[in-house]
């Protein structure tokens, strides 16, 4: 990202330690540190096998740590560790607080339920009742998103790859989420489609102010995007820092070989 992020004296939004997890005998990823700031956006990168899936599920909830602990700070200002929350607690924060935008479109929407509905089902889940508003909000989350309002009432699945990708994404952002957790977000889109998306994803990161951690294994995206960058590589990261300051001057070898590997495609 263009511009620099100057995090505030408070406590983090999103805190990992020692974070580590094995499936069976086999390292996902060992001994995770980082801390996310509001606003703050983290690109995690590396190749498949790098670890860095993993580390996602487990900043999100979705795995549960082999060792080590993540905490997230609630809106009351506590810090909590993410594994004591209730089975109610967790729905709640996936709701309200987080985003998950998934790679597979498909996995993070409702594909039986129409556009507008993918929508107006999160807000219900926040307490909104008014058929009128929740159709109004979706309409306008439609526009936000570049889909036309003509086709709130239209199945996802009749939606191109991009299409539903915005949808997702409206799905997600319609709540005003403090945080929201990106995996491939761009994968598997054509280049041209690619583009308007990163676009659209950075613009609405900068106008809530959201925090977002972005899992890509494409540098391109993790430059526009990112404010941080952390480089993974079997299960550990290797290299972290400021996103334009790693990739114009990598210094472990196999963040050179990623940024080389770009340049020279």
């Amino acid at each position: 990202m263009s511009t620099p992020f100057e995090p505030n004296e408070e406590q983090p939004l999103l805190q990992a330690e020692g974070l580590t997890h094995y499936y069976g005998r086999r390292l996902g990823c060992r001994g995770i540190d980082l801390e996310l700031h509001e606003g703050e956006v983290l690109a995690i990168v590396g190749e498949s096998g790098s670890g860095k899936s993993t580390l996602l599920k487990l900043l999100s909830t979705e795995l549960p740590p082999t060792s080590g602990q993540v905490s997230y700070r609630m809106r009351d200002g506590a810090m909590r560790d993410l594994a004591t929350l209730s089975e109610a607690e967790r729905r709640l924060l996936l709701r309200t607080d987080w985003g998950f935008v998934r790679q597979h479109a498909e996995e993070g929407l409702r594909m039986t339920v129409s556009a507008g509905g993918n929508v107006g089902e999160r807000l219900m889940a926040v307490g909104w009742r008014h058929f009128g508003e929740i159709r109004d909000e979706a309409g306008d989350w439609l526009d936000r998103v570049e889909i036309a309002r003509t086709r709130m009432d239209d199945d996802p699945r009749t939606f191109s790859g991009g299409m539903r990708q915005r949808l997702q994404i409206a799905r997600n952002l319609v709540t005003r989420p403090r945080l929201v957790f990106m995996d491939e977000p761009t994968g598997g889109l054509d280049v041209s489609v690619q583009a308007r998306l990163l676009d659209l994803i950075r613009s609405l990161v900068a106008e809530f102010g959201l925090a977002a951690v972005i899992v890509t294994h494409d540098l391109s995206v993790a430059r526009l995007l990112s404010h941080r960058i952390m480089v993974m590589k079997e299960g550990e990261v290797i290299e972290a820092g400021l996103t334009d300051q790693v990739l114009d001057d990598p210094h472990a070898p196999y963040t050179q070989l990623l940024v080389s590997s770009v340049l020279a495609a």
